[in-house]
């Protein structure tokens, strides 16, 4: 049976659905009282927006370059020394008080335990980088086995700046969700594409540029046929390395792209699905930005390889089952709950930060290699048994309240005060964008940015406007951001990097004129919401329902509107002409 709840953060109506219900039976956990958007919201709120500091190692004083600010209350180790032996995690181990809520005794462990002061695992000279797993030579990136890359979320691959969930590339520049591609620049949702520039929804194309739903073309501009010596005489008009060509094209190919139907999701080679972006994936509802093949999965964002039966997470749980309230999970994790950072091999977890190749631990934080912790105490497997039931008992009769007023018991991850991110230096501000005012209302804290020590050297409209008229010098000034005047998202001025500056004179692309944060801005800016509207396809018989697009195929409605509808992350007020699958399918294959 279907039940309404009001969330108790948002004030506004939930439905929990029948197969919820059983999901939460089978993992033996309450119903939640915050709704689907505001627990993603939470989770998104736990975890670093690329964002790094300098500070001192709390271990050894050193220099280091960290995602945890020198003012924050958390101690800090050096990744090195975190993992080494000259600490044990066990040592802040403490009797669990029923007299006290447990969030307020958890909170002080995440005080007193140090942690690690990046998430980088496996990987060799990426110390300014916020969080990557088996990575070289990457800078400012978060990612994983992936090389030479700068600035991008990157996954296996090389040689890339500026790109967001790009996936085997290499040599790409300012790409959005593409996979597969080998020198590909400003494009979306293209995969296996070579040596183009501003394409959208393309398949396998080559020599390609200012393209919209290409499959297997070669020698097209704005998808016009050319032959391959009309194609190279024509292109020199479109030169990426004037930054004046890159703006006026970016303004013309997105009126262009206007003119031709969307798919309604990119949801590809699924049962049962809804959702955006993903592959390979059955009986999943609201899912988006996964990895392939996941089974019966809901509310999951980036969600890892190989992930089932598991509900409401931020990034993670590859070869894993049965996970619930997670902000990113490693590889073969079991049975984990309302936790944030756990790996490597991690079963029967709950409330606990920062733990790694454990099992059975309640409200721990640091350990490894442990089982039958609480609070970083150990017990035998018997006393563990025994005390958990009744900790979460004493959760429910001494729930705790947070500063406004909302109300923590067991079933619920940890108040978003525990959090050791400011609300704009987080994931959530990404996807969840608040004012300083609106975040501070809702209990969320703030970091206001500190003037930068440093004194530009040349304003961005004051650069070169095309890369062939700039050489080393570069590499010494230190350059204004563009949004300086209006907002700068960074520190109002950046520097070019030596790897950045071979990039684009390699490729002949103009240097950029925002900084990299303000770079990143743009382009989450470009993406959809993690929203579904209730919306009907835009096939209107011969043509789309604005006339901006004329079918090229008759479709099985023939000329009457198609009666088909769906759920989309594209909002109904927005312009894009939205098809259905099958529509979608006729008109570009």
């Amino acid at each position: 049976m279907v039940k309404t709840k009001i969330c108790q953060n948002c004030k506004a109506e939930f439905t929990i659905e029948p197969a919820d219900f059983e999901f939460y039976k089978k993992i033996d956990v309450p119903a939640p009282t915050f709704c689907p958007e505001c627990r993603m919201q939470r989770r998104f709120a736990f975890w670093n927006l690329l964002e790094l500091y300098k500070r001192k190692c709390d271990f050894s004083g050193k220099d280091i370059i960290s995602i945890y600010r020198l003012d924050i209350p958390y101690k800090v180790y050096e990744s090195k020394i975190w993992w080494s032996d000259k600490w044990d995690p066990m040592d802040y181990g403490c009797d669990y008080d029923f007299n006290q809520p447990f969030f307020k005794q958890f909170k002080q462990l995440m005080l007193d335990v140090p942690r690690p002061h990046n998430f980088n695992l496996g990987s060799v000279n990426c110390d300014y980088c916020a969080g990557v797993y088996n990575c070289k030579n990457c800078y400012m990136c978060i990612g994983n086995r992936s090389e030479d890359c700068l600035y991008s979320a990157v996954g296996l691959s090389k040689d890339c700046i500026d790109n967001v969930f790009t996936i085997e590339s290499e040599n790409c520049y300012e790409n959005i969700f593409c996979h597969k591609n080998y020198n590909l620049y400003f494009s979306q949702f293209t995969d296996n594409c070579i040596d183009s520039a501003f394409l959208y929804d393309c398949r396998h194309c080559q020599n390609c540029f200012a393209c919209v739903n290409l499959r297997h073309k070669k020698y097209h501009i704005f998808n016009k046929p050319y032959t391959k010596k009309e194609y190279e005489k024509e292109i020199v008009k479109y030169s990426l390395g004037s930054y004046k060509n890159i703006k006026k094209i970016e303004k013309i190919f997105y009126q262009f792209r206007l003119k031709f139907p969307r798919r309604f999701a990119r949801v590809y080679r699924s049962i049962n699905t809804i959702g955006d972006n993903i592959n390979n994936v059955n009986n999943c509802h609201y899912c988006f930005s996964s990895a392939q093949e996941i089974d019966n999965c809901k509310y999951i964002f980036s969600g890892g390889w190989h992930l089932k039966d598991s509900y409401d997470i931020f990034d993670g749980g590859t070869n894993s089952e049965l996970l619930y309230e997670i902000v990113t999970s490693g590889d073969n994790a079991q049975k984990v709950f309302f936790s944030v950072n756990v790996a490597q091999s991690v079963y029967n977890i709950e409330y606990s930060n920062e733990c790694y190749s454990s099992s059975n631990l309640f409200g721990c934080v640091g350990l490894r290699y442990k089982q039958y912790c609480i609070l970083n105490k150990q017990y035998s497997k018997q006393e563990y048994e025994e005390l958990v039931p009744k900790i979460k008992k004493h959760m429910n009769a001494l729930p705790y309240l947070d500063k406004k007023g909302r109300v923590y018991k067991y079933g619920e991850l940890f108040p978003i005060e525990l959090s050791p991110f400011d609300y704009n230096k987080s994931v959530a501000q990404e996807h969840f964008p608040l004012t300083k005012e609106q975040a501070l209302a809702q209990g969320y804290s703030w970091y206001d940015k500190p003037k930068s020590e440093y004194q530009p050297t040349i304003k961005a409209k004051d650069l070169p406007d095309n890369i062939k008229d700039v050489d080393d010098s570069i590499l010494k000034e230190v350059i204004e951001c563009g949004n300086a005047s209006s907002g700068c998202e960074g520190a109002n001025v950046f520097k070019i990097v030596p790897n950045e500056l071979r990039f684009y004179q390699k490729h002949n692309i103009s240097l950029p004129r925002l900084c990299p944060t303000c770079r990143m801005w743009t382009r989450l800016g470009q993406r959809n919401p993690l929203k579904l509207w209730q919306r009907k396809c835009q096939c209107a018989g011969e043509k789309s329902s604005n006339k901006l697009y004329k079918n090229t195929i008759e479709h099985s409605h023939k000329d009457k509107p198609c009666p088909n509808t769906f759920q989309t992350t594209y909002a109904p007020d927005k312009p894009e002409i939205v098809y259905c699958k099958e529509c979608y399918l006729k008109e570009v294959g």
